[in-house]
């Protein structure tokens, strides 16, 4: 958009700095930077506008932009062009990732080039490195206390192996995903060093005051997000003599983003972690990052331009880089962090789709879909271009923050459902087969969250140990009935890894003095490769789990149905225990697919008469796409196992999918 006001000073700004930055071929900048000025212009104004320093400000962002865009190689460049051709390139079923720690997947960066061909037998394509940036040994938060954003641990090797590894994976048509912790840093990171030394420049980086008298006004209002280990939101810190705003733990210190700088100088981080071959950047904890008295300091409007910002200046540099929003804040707030009132992201264009994961676990507890489904039908709709990530675990515990009206809708009550499923999913309830444990508990309330392997949750652990060859069966039907839900619900796929061996609960945790005082270690596991062979043993539990997965991803990529393009339609039927929605692509109405799963324990019925309105099941033989052949049916009533799933299409149509 042109407009004068910010043009002008564009014009100047360019002017100003055109004899300092030299490069023979500009144009794409230029054209990318006129495109965006307008908005980078208006929101950079809308934080920033009312200090004497913003011109100035404005044209150190330009600069760090012209410079990210100077720096980023040819090989990069090149993609983004493809991207930018091919827009809704994201939204395509073919992608599927995989979430790893580093150092329990693969040790190091030269070890995960290395597995990559396993992850191409399995079918993955997009890859999730849990953060590896510098941190304090100890008091590191699994990776998201950053001492220095340009260096990475050397436990995992070097920025030069990033770059090397991202190469591997661009030549496989696979993509990396590397974190940024846009929120915080530890108290080791150089800005909080020269902020305890007294440096007022660097302290203006975070929320520093001399007294409680502004604290505790922020503490009226702000929730505690750790309150058991980390009571409160702000620490004494003795060399400065000053509290300092810690919001998560004592030694990880917010950023003050009223701060012109700490933007500028997140912004030129992630463009760093971009230009080494990142295609997607996972901005960690953005709920939190803009701080307002009187408020929970979460979800707040400015976050939100914060990330349009840092969007729109992306789209300058390195525009075929994608975000991902890590907020797991409720249905209503996390479709926001897309970007409201448009059709394409303003923000991120992937979000974590944490919502449908507790509803999959709600369903196994119960073994009926009835929060399930009413809780997908409070889900609003996504942006047309913005996809979700659907996951079953992932490096955090399972939270129960379903709405209280669904929990009603669906004839619970609020408290008692969430301490039965705590109960459920830590083996205190009678009958339950899950292994899992308590993490975060609220001793005065009662609440907790979940954490666990998925196997383990899902009762394989304790199958193995009594040597129960139904129950096993029983689990990795399961294991594959949750993977199927996240396969074919709309959006990329991301499993965690060892999931798709059936790895269990690692209590190896408990020996380590940093770790054992946080259960999610006991789902963050170091794979063992001797078990991972046994995928090649026919009849194990680890061929099952893999193969299983393999065909599914298969499928999912030839089924054009399996896109995101919100062609998502949840089918009500009659059955409490099963789930199912139906997947037509917007091009090609012919080639839809029903998925559905059974829950419960027992053989349940789908009465295709309910689906008499959807045309494409009237006539015809249905198939079942991952195992080729025909569901068993009687009386027009399509036979589900227990804890089994289908990926129903019509066999005069399975050609065209």
């Amino acid at each position: 958009m042109y407009e004068q006001v910010s043009h002008a000073l564009l014009n100047e700004i360019l002017d100003e700095f055109s004899h300092r930055v030299v490069r023979e071929d500009l144009r794409h900048f230029y054209t990318r930077l006129g495109a965006n000025f307008y908005a980078i212009h208006s929101l950079f104004q809308h934080l920033y506008g009312h200090r004497e320093d913003f011109k100035e400000q404005m044209v150190t962002l330009t600069e760090r932009l012209a410079r990210a865009y100077i720096d980023r190689p040819e090989s990069l460049r090149r993609i983004d062009m493809e991207r930018e051709d091919d827009h809704n390139w994201f939204l395509s079923q073919e992608w599927t990732g995989m979430a790893l720690y580093l150092d329990g997947f693969a040790g190091n960066l030269k070890g995960l080039t290395e597995r990559l061909s396993y992850l191409e037998e399995l079918g993955v394509n997009m890859v999730h490195v849990m953060p590896i940036l510098r941190c304090p040994l100890g008091a590191s938060d699994g990776g998201y206390a950053v001492s220095d954003f340009r260096k990475i641990d050397p436990r995992a090797g070097d920025v030069e192996d990033i770059s090397k590894l991202s190469e591997s994976m661009h030549q496989r048509g696979m993509l990396l995903t590397l974190d940024v912790v846009v929120n915080h840093t530890s108290d080791e990171h150089a800005w909080a060093q020269q902020a305890c030394a007294g440096d007022k420049a660097y302290q203006d980086f975070y929320y520093v005051f001399p007294n409680r008298n502004v604290p505790d006004m922020f503490e009226e209002t702000m929730p505690e997000i750790f309150p058991e280990t980390a009571p409160g939101n702000f620490t004494w810190n003795d060399q400065m003599e000053q509290w300092v705003m810690t919001v998560f733990n004592h030694y990880q210190w917010d950023l003050n983003y009223s701060n012109p700088a700490v933007f500028i100088e997140m912004v030129d981080i992630i463009l760093f972690w971009a230009n080494q071959g990142a295609d997607i950047v996972r901005l960690d904890a953005v709920a939190f990052l803009w701080k307002k008295i009187g408020t929970t300091s979460q979800n707040e409007r400015e976050a939100h331009l914060i990330l349009q910002l840092m969007k729109d200046c992306c789209q300058v540099a390195a525009p075929g880089v994608l975000f991902i929003a890590e907020a797991i804040v409720a249905p209503s707030e996390i479709i926001k962090y897309f970007g409201e009132d448009a059709i394409i992201a303003k923000e991120c264009e992937i979000a974590y789709n944490a919502t449908f994961m507790a509803l999959l676990w709600d369903a196994v507890a119960t073994k009926n879909a009835k929060l399930l489904n009413q809780g997908i039908k409070s889900l609003p709709q996504k942006l047309d271009r913005a996809t979700w990530l659907n996951y079953i675990r992932c490096h955090d515990d399972i939270g129960l923050g379903f709405d209280d009206a669904d929990i009603r809708a669906s004839n619970y009550d609020p408290t008692a459902h969430r301490h039965f499923l705590i109960k459920w999913f830590v083996g205190a309830y009678e009958g339950s087969p899950s292994r899992g444990r308590p993490f975060g508990v609220n001793y005065k309330t009662g609440d907790a969250r979940i954490a666990g392997a998925l196997a383990s949750l899902a009762g394989l652990e304790s199958a193995l140990e009594a040597n129960d060859r139904q129950a096993i069966d029983q689990s990795v039907d399961l294991i594959l009935t949750l993977h199927g839900m996240i396969m074919a619900f709309g959006g990329i796929p991301l499993i965690w890894y060892g999931d798709e061996i059936g790895t269990l609960n690692d209590s190896s945790f408990l020996d380590d003095v940093d770790k054992a005082s946080d259960s999610r270690w006991i789902h963050r596991p170091r794979i063992d490769w001797s078990r991972a062979e046994r995928r090649h043993v026919k009849g194990s539990v680890e061929q099952r789990i893999f193969d299983g997965l393999k065909r599914m991803i298969e499928v999912r990529k030839n089924t054009p149905a399996f896109a995101d393009f919100n062609n998502r339609e949840l089918i009500d039927l009659s059955n409490p225990h099963l789930f199912a929605f139906l997947r037509t692509h917007p091009t090609m109405q012919t080639s839809s697919v029903l998925v559905a799963a059974n829950f419960d324990a027992t053989p349940q019925y789908l009465d295709l008469e309910e689906l008499s309105n959807r045309g494409i099941f009237r006539y015809g033989v249905l198939q079942d796409l991952i195992a080729g052949d025909s569901p068993a049916l009687f009386n027009n009533r399509v036979v589900i196992p227990p804890y089994h799933f289908y990926w129903l299409a019509n066999q005069r149509t399975r050609s065209l999918l």
